[in-house]
């Protein structure tokens, strides 16, 4: 296992794991490849470490095909998402993209997603470990004029971020860019092809994702490389992507949000729009919110040398008040950094606590997120 990613070398079960379309060029490039959420994927390709500055400093750009693509149309649609989902659905206009979750009953969290609004349908955009799972809750609450569409195995998903995306992006389309903000997307000719490209990503950064035909994938990647490379761009794995996002004090699936996670404990009461109207998980969460979370999840940054790490214990005076959920050695700041639940007396900005490493107590901070303040997008 790879610390954090949940990622296997080595096993058995990566014979049946799937390929992206952009496998053949991972495997070129001398990548390590890794089992990830039933696919092949790389995890570096020279240097963690050099990967992630990239992205920081210049422009790197990522295989992200693992992703799940649902797509919802009909009648219907948009009642069946806003009963689905916690975000305000009706508030998209076409083009929009909306960062959402969609909850159980008890509020606990299935999945995070991004909704786009395109003309006549909804793209859900899902994490490639949850697919068939979030498949399977939406198909059970499937009602009236709607359909359901799985096209995660048609389409391939490279992503471009860095302060200088937009002069890599520049190159492979005649778009006007400028006029596109931070969570919007459109439907354009970029490498001589129509497709749907966003202005998203996970890394704090400036960016683009890009969905693309799989008998595509090699133009685009080649064509990617080429235009950045008077930027010095980096292939980036799933090591610089775990840590990019984790500077940002993103979440993770399995990680810092899951079924056992409400999203007003989770930090997430910005995605919660109980105006809106009912949606699954509407009243257990805003009884938590009422009453106040009985823990939060806090960004932790190490005072002392040591890094934390997923489950290690979070202590306060000698007792354990909550647990590690993400953790790394961050790049950017050179020190240990890391997300954890603690109780919400604990979670307040400035407060000392420790991080039980191996029998020994390391010194670490409550601090206001995101770790990595000086992130390029719009």
């Amino acid at each position: 296992m790879i610390h954090g990613l949940g990622v296997q070398q080595g096993t058995m079960s990566a014979t049946r794991a799937k390929k992206t379309p952009f496998y053949g060029r991972h495997v070129e490039a001398g990548a390590k490849i890794v089992e990830f959420a039933g696919y092949l994927m790389p995890l570096q390709y020279q240097s963690i470490i050099a990967e992630h500055q990239a992205v920081r400093e210049s422009v790197g750009m990522c295989d992200l095909s693992h992703m799940g693509e649902l797509v919802v149309s009909g009648p219907g649609a948009l009642a069946f998402l806003q009963k689905m989902t916690t975000n305000d659905v009706a508030a998209l206009e076409n083009y929009k993209i909306q960062y959402s979750v969609f909850c159980y009953e008890d509020g606990g969290i299935v999945d995070d997603l991004l909704i786009y609004k395109l003309p006549g349908r909804y793209l859900l955009v899902v994490n490639a470990a949850n697919i068939e799972k979030d498949l399977a809750w939406l198909r059970e609450h499937l009602a009236g004029e709607v359909k359901l569409e799985n096209i995660s195995d048609q389409m391939g998903l490279l992503a471009i971020q860095g302060p200088r995306a937009q002069e890599v992006m520049a190159q492979l389309t005649s778009f006007d860019l400028d006029s596109m903000g931070y969570y919007w997307c459109t439907e354009a000719e970029v490498c001589g092809r129509k497709i749907l490209f966003s202005r998203t990503g996970y890394t704090g950064e400036d960016g683009f994702e890009l969905y693309i035909l799989p008998e595509d994938a090699a133009t685009f990647w080649d064509r990617t490389f080429a235009a950045g490379k008077s930027f010095n761009i980096a292939r980036v794995g799933l090591g610089a992507r775990d840590s990019l996002r984790l500077e940002m004090k993103y979440c993770l699936y399995g990680n810092d949000i899951d079924q056992t996670t409400n999203p007003i404990e989770a930090g997430l009461s910005w995605v919660v729009k109980p105006d809106k109207g009912d949606f699954i998980g509407r009243e257990p969460i805003l009884r938590v919110k009422a009453e106040k979370p009985a823990r939060k999840l806090a960004a932790l940054e190490m005072r002392q040398k040591a890094i934390p790490r997923k489950g290690y214990k979070v202590t306060r005076d000698g007792g354990e008040v909550g647990t590690v959920t993400s953790g790394i050695h961050s790049p950017s700041l050179g020190k240990g950094i890391g997300m954890a639940y603690v109780k919400r007396e604990c979670s307040k900005l400035g407060a000392k606590l420790g991080i039980e490493i191996r029998g020994r107590s390391f010194a670490c901070e409550v601090v206001k997120p995101p770790f990595y303040k000086n992130g390029s997008h719009r």
